[in-house]
């Protein structure tokens, strides 16, 4: 949620000194020229903002309907602006339907035809490919390290039931050769309690 509100204050503020250097040109009477096509405009960038904003922060409901209403538009109307609306949606994190791949490979398709591109959704496309695709990069390291110690424990815990094993085939040993012994004592102390009980019968 903060990564959003700083990208938002990014753009908007991005947005604002472009109005800026043109009321300017203005009040030191110089003609207004014709914007070109990729000029920052401040309604587009809040308009992609509040609905990114609306999207992680809402609830299920609101957020399912938003990302319900930018798929079916990117199926039905797949202009560049409803494509890029539907790889940012897949791209915000916060909601269900969030898919970091795909809005990855959309938002590449996308900014290879920058020249369809106003300068707000080059921008909006750049920073969210960027930001997705260091999500991947962390989900994957987090998935290698997690195979990492599940392998550890895995073996860790086979190192542990081998020497289980170990100790109880030596604790069987240990109780049969001290039945052996007890029984090798018992037959000792037998003969010699015979032996005894002769000897006593001879002195009588």
């Amino acid at each position: 949620m903060r990564r959003i509100r700083n990208l938002a204050r990014t753009l908007l503020l991005a947005a604002a000194l472009s109005g800026c250097t043109t009321i300017n040109d203005w009040l030191e009477g110089k003609s207004p020229e014709e914007p070109p096509p990729d000029t920052v405009d401040t309604e587009e960038s809040a308009a992609y903002i509040q609905e990114l904003y609306t999207l992680a922060s809402g609830d299920p409901a609101t957020q399912a309907e938003i990302y319900a209403d930018a798929r079916a538009a990117a199926t039905l109307t797949p202009d560049t602006a409803s494509r890029l609306r539907y790889a940012l949606v897949l791209a915000t994190p916060g909601h269900p339907s969030n898919d970091p791949q795909e809005a990855q490979a959309l938002l590449r398709e996308i900014l290879a035809q920058p020249a369809l591109l106003s300068s707000t959704e080059k921008s909006l496309a750049t920073i969210w490919l960027a930001d997705v695709e260091a999500r991947l990069v962390l989900n994957a390291e987090a998935r290698r390290m997690r195979n990492e110690a599940a392998r550890a424990a895995n073996s860790e815990n086979a190192a542990i039931a081998e020497r289980v094993t170990t100790v109880e085939a030596e604790n069987r040993q240990l109780r049969q050769a001290l039945a052996e012994a007890e029984q090798k004592l018992e037959a000792i102390t037998s003969i010699e309690r015979s032996i005894r009980e002769q000897s006593e019968e001879n002195g009588q």
